[in-house]
């Protein structure tokens, strides 16, 4: 029987795969059906993912993929950034086979580039930072890339990230370079380069302003460039010609993503 480890784990290789977009349902029983388990276990596993910060849930819509907000776009990049830089500004050295395996990760990652299947793709280039960590021996760290990796996916989603998968791909090598060269002060100032790069290419806006939407909803309407301006206008009731549009309420389906994870 799939254990909720299993799941918890395929959880977030889809995410990282882009497999499963920031608001995705997920169904405790539709997963259930698809990992051939109880509700139990599926339950234990989403409850993990809460934890992690990966998956959420509400009365009204259940279960779901995150949609992390711009303040949390950021928060996530800064521990990103804490994180990495600080795991290799305590490096001394970086043994033979810690390379070997880097090197290995990078030559999947340009086979993925030459591919097809973008979600391998995505998959290796964020995976790319946990096998750092994995490879300079830090298991805990390794864990908490992951999760911060996964979140990065879903705001580079989110926040229509125009980011290069060949860039990221070549910033990586050039990391892995200076290691091999043992130079660990190079090596950390190219992650940190890359990062800021990653997060340069969201969309996010350069200061948060809760009531920007609301403000610019309200500002005066000019009706001429040259008309000059008058007292308060005056708010014509809408033509009864103009019929108003229904809105669809939102769907409790189940995600269409759901079946990309088996």
């Amino acid at each position: 029987m799939t254990t909720a480890t299993e799941i918890s784990n395929r959880i977030i290789e889809a995410v990282m795969a882009q497999k499963l977009a920031p608001g995705s349902r997920l169904g405790e029983q539709q997963l259930a059906m698809l990992f051939d388990c109880s509700r139990t276990i599926v339950r234990e596993a989403l409850t993990r993912l809460s934890t992690r910060g990966i998956v959420t849930v509400s009365a009204r819509r259940g279960w779901y993929v995150i949609e992390p907000s711009e303040d949390e776009a950021r928060e996530a990049f800064e521990a990103r950034r804490v994180i990495e830089l600080g795991l290799l500004h305590q490096l001394k050295a970086v043994d033979k086979a810690a390379v070997r395996q880097l090197k290995s990760h990078l030559q999947r990652e340009k086979a993925a580039l030459a591919g097809a299947d973008v979600g391998v793709r995505s998959f290796l280039l964020g995976d790319f930072h946990v096998c750092l960590a994995e490879c300079l021996g830090n298991s805990l760290l390794a864990d908490t890339l992951r999760d911060f990796t996964a979140r990065t996916t879903l705001i580079a989603m989110l926040y229509q990230s125009s980011h290069d998968a060949a860039q990221s791909c070549a910033d990586h090598v050039r990391i892995v370079e200076a290691l091999e060269a043992g130079d660990i002060a190079r090596a950390e100032v190219l992650m940190s380069e890359h990062i800021g790069t990653v997060q340069d290419a969201l969309r996010l806006q350069a200061s948060h302003d809760p009531l920007a939407e609301l403000r610019d909803a309200l500002a005066p309407v000019r009706k001429s460039a040259s008309a000059p301006a008058a007292g308060p206008a005056k708010v014509r009731a809408p033509s009864k010609a103009i019929a108003k549009k229904p809105v669809s309420p939102p769907s409790d389906n189940a995600s269409t993503y759901l079946g990309a994870l088996l």
